[in-house]
């Protein structure tokens, strides 16, 4: 069953958090360790994006609390690139003892697998899944000399209408994709390294539109510097509720991102469980509650199993879509 989606409003201010070695209450769960109560030394957490963008300011927000709970120290390693699978990599690597772990973004599994070379797929069978974590929306904005604010206006195009996403493989790009592919609009896709540069250059009017995350393009929203056109989720969001959905507008198109947590291939259950414990002890303050009602970011805040079931489901129904419509998502057009 598909999971609902919401969005990600205004970024926090200030992408860099500061992390603090916090020697908050020690957690027992799993105590039958044998190398001892969880953790023994710093943990480290890659995260495969840049200082600010959400995937990092989840990973921030998580890593205070895990601090907090475990005690030690959860610092954010930023490895941005490739949509993650930088970051991944490293993970996939690491001692299976806790010491490395990382919350990570559904596009590399369900998506990105669509746009490289089978030999660069991350496949989830190489990490446990400990936890899911929040879910966001895409948005389709439009510049403001681009005269565009719906979606039958493309229908009046005078040539290729262009737009911005996050980079290849990524759920920004599917979701444009398929919107001009399914609406038969001729497009034309610019990657981006990430939100930040993609809606520079819509600010900028270089390119016509972009897909962006919800939280990455509502401030301009809001002040009216670009146009929002369609949501992408099953629902309207609810920053954004005069913005339909791409399938109230007749366009079968739905894509989300959401995030969870992982650790290395064979990490010892005892160690699992602490983590998921100290997340959801997490998940249940005001201060991260606060943080995900800030960002607009819906909990999914459910087992790993369920959220290696949810990637599977999404993997196969965006394979059918990009299928049927004969998109290349590696050829990033």
């Amino acid at each position: 069953m598909r999971k609902q989606t919401l969005s990600l409003a205004a970024l926090v201010a200030g992408a860099a958090l500061a992390l603090t070695a916090c020697g908050g209450v020690q957690n027992t769960a799993g105590g039958g360790s044998d190398s001892g109560d969880y953790p023994t030394g710093a943990v480290n957490m890659p995260v495969g994006a840049s200082a600010g963008g959400s995937s990092d300011l989840i990973s921030r927000q998580i890593s205070r609390g895990l601090s907090d709970e475990l005690g030690g120290s959860f610092p954010v390693i930023n490895r941005e690139g490739a949509n993650g699978a930088l970051a991944a990599a490293e993970v996939a690597k690491a001692k299976a003892d806790g010491s490395t772990i990382s919350v990570q973004n559904a596009s590399l599994f369900a998506i990105t697998p669509l746009a490289v070379p089978e030999d660069q797929v991350t496949d989830i069978a190489d990490f446990d899944v400990v936890q899911g974590v929040s879910r966001d929306d895409y948005v389709l904005v439009a510049s403001k000399g681009s005269g565009f604010t719906s979606i039958d206006d493309f229908a009046n195009a005078d040539g290729k209408v262009t737009y911005g996403t996050t980079g290849v493989g990524t759920g920004a790009q599917l979701a444009c994709a398929l919107t001009f592919n399914v609406n038969d609009t001729p497009a034309e896709a610019i990657p981006f390294d990430g939100g930040a540069p993609a809606l520079t250059a819509l600010l900028g009017n270089q390119v016509d539109t972009a897909c962006l995350q919800v939280g990455e393009a509502i401030e301009n929203i809001n002040s009216g510097k670009i146009v929002p056109i369609t949501v992408f989720g099953p629902e309207r969001v609810g920053f954004l509720p005069d913005v339909p959905t791409a399938q109230e507008q007749g366009l079968d198109v739905e894509v989300a991102q959401y995030r969870f947590m992982t650790v290395p291939k064979g990490t010892p259950q005892d160690v699992q469980d602490a983590i998921a414990e100290a997340m959801q002890a997490t998940f249940e303050t005001d201060e991260y509650q606060a943080f995900n009602e800030q960002n607009n970011l819906t909990p999914m805040e459910i087992p790993g199993d369920e959220v290696v079931a949810q990637l599977e489901e999404d993997k196969q129904r965006y394979a059918d879509l990009v299928d049927e419509y004969g998109i290349d998502l590696g050829d990033a057009s």
